[in-house]
């Protein structure tokens, strides 16, 4: 990859200048979905790892995985985006999450290729999609749930 280490830490450090844009309230709010789905997506990565669903061409560090770039990167600051804005309308949540993933899928995962980044071995992109629907769903569960036990206010009537 072209000036990889510049790349990744790009990719993992500039989502986190978002952070001030999503309020203090809302990002105490969806920080436990985003923790809870980062660990999902680490068990993810060896689970994935063992099955070579893909391959990381760049290696962070020996035994780390090539993904946690991404983990702790945009998908940790994405997910709590895309909760503030969606949680509490399943469907717009669905819809946006589908559209996100679609991109990251089918246009992320080329560019990845492209700059020996990642490759799909065993998974295909449709798999690869399908995964991630699961994933996105688990995400809405363990937030409604969370927020059913530990949060006072309901969650019609939160303030976004």
């Amino acid at each position: 990859m072209k000036n990889s280490n510049k790349l990744i830490a790009l990719m993992t450090i500039l989502p986190w200048f978002t952070i001030p844009l999503i309020g203090a309230k809302a990002f105490k709010r969806y920080l436990p979905g985003s923790i809870f789905m980062a660990l999902f997506l680490l068990a993810e990565g060896r689970y994935a790892e063992k099955r070579k669903w893909w391959w990381f061409l760049y290696s962070v560090k020996p035994n780390v995985l090539g993904e946690l770039p991404l983990i702790i990167g945009p998908f940790f600051v994405g997910t709590i985006w895309i909760l503030k804005y969606t949680f509490g309308n399943f469907y717009l949540y669905l819809f946006v999450n589908v559209i996100v993933d679609s991109i990251f899928t089918y246009a992320g995962m080329n560019w990845f290729r492209k700059n020996g980044y990642v490759t799909l071995v065993r998974i295909t992109k449709f798999q690869l999609s399908i995964v991630f629907l699961v994933k996105t769903i688990v995400l809405y569960g363990f937030q409604l749930v969370y927020e059913k036990l530990f949060c006072r206010q309901s969650i019609e009537g939160a303030e976004k």
